[in-house]
């Protein structure tokens, strides 16, 4: 152990370090490992992982906007069994947690990627409950509490890995989700997925996403993030990882001290691919500064 303990434990999975990437932004690791050592993260989250390949919404599907991005890529992936021969074995060769995003359009299609990976070298399980349920007319799971705990407890039944539930902020009070999730044996909450937002272009007059609408992510979302954080840290008692416009080590400690037991960083790999490892010297840095010896001192400090 050195003399600044920076690990964390997630339901029993210890992670070296409380950075990790948030779903999306790092595709399975394989591109950003020329600018990242991976062994350096306590985690590494990979894109959504869906029961069969989707191809994800038409172009235009990015837009800058001020401090951030809109995206609706619409979780384009390969499939299971494309991650599991190609991207599971690459990130098996590094000294980091794998957790798989898993992404579905109804309960049945998140649990036939569950039982599939039951039996795969995989750490911990991240679900999206953001997607558009199909069968009750497209309302996102996160978004109605019945559903969050349903589907919390369809997948605690059949998943062999921790259950990390990801939420959606796009609800009136984030705590009634969170509580939903616990109440359905979540292992670890994890928040917040993107804001829905939008962009105009005033000269083609039209919108600057062809599916209207967009995830907006980025340091404009922090604030807002972190605020929920702190709310649900308060209103559970299962780990948080927290995320939302993380870009260094300043903004990570703010959500563990609201907090959060783990930090995801996501929109800030896009524009500084090295965000991660220089996020996990930083926070050492602090701990050096603030003379604390284990990180775990200061997660939810703030009260």
């Amino acid at each position: 152990m050195t003399e600044w303990n920076t690990s964390v434990s997630l339901a029993g999975v210890e992670l070296k370090n409380p950075v990790m990437v948030a779903s999306g932004t790092f595709g399975s690791g394989e591109e950003y490992s020329e600018f990242v050592d991976l062994n350096q993260l306590g985690a590494v989250v990979t894109k959504g992982v869906a029961n069969v390949p989707w191809p994800g919404n038409p172009t235009p599907r990015i837009a800058e906007t001020h401090g951030g991005m809109l995206n609706a890529i619409g979780l384009q992936n390969p499939g299971m069994e494309v991650f599991i021969q190609r991207d599971l074995p690459f990130l098996k060769q590094f000294d980091t947690k794998v957790i798989v995003n898993v992404c579905g359009k109804t309960t049945e299609d998140y649990l036939e990627v569950v039982e599939r990976l039951a039996s795969e070298p995989v750490d911990m399980l991240e679900i999206n409950i953001s997607c558009p349920n199909v069968k009750e007319g497209g309302i996102a799971f996160g978004q109605d509490p019945r559903a969050v705990e349903a589907i919390t407890k369809a997948v605690k039944a059949k998943a062999k890995q921790p259950v990390i539930m990801k939420l959606s902020p796009n609800v009136t009070d984030i705590t009634v989700m969170a509580k939903a999730a616990e109440a359905g044996g979540a292992d670890v909450i994890s928040l917040i997925n993107t804001l829905t937002g939008m962009k105009i272009d005033i000269e083609r007059q039209c919108f600057a996403i062809a599916n209207k609408t967009g995830g907006m992510s980025g340091p404009a979302v922090k604030p807002v993030a972190l605020r929920m954080v702190y709310q649900v840290a308060n209103a559970v008692s299962v780990p948080i990882i927290g995320m939302g416009g993380i870009s260094c080590a300043e903004d990570a400690m703010e959500f563990i001290l609201a907090g959060a037991t783990a930090v995801s960083i996501g929109t800030a790999n896009f524009y500084n691919p090295y965000a991660t490892v220089e996020t996990v010297a930083g926070i050492e840095d602090y701990m050096r500064r603030h003379h604390c010896q284990d990180i775990r001192q200061l997660i939810g400090l703030v009260k």
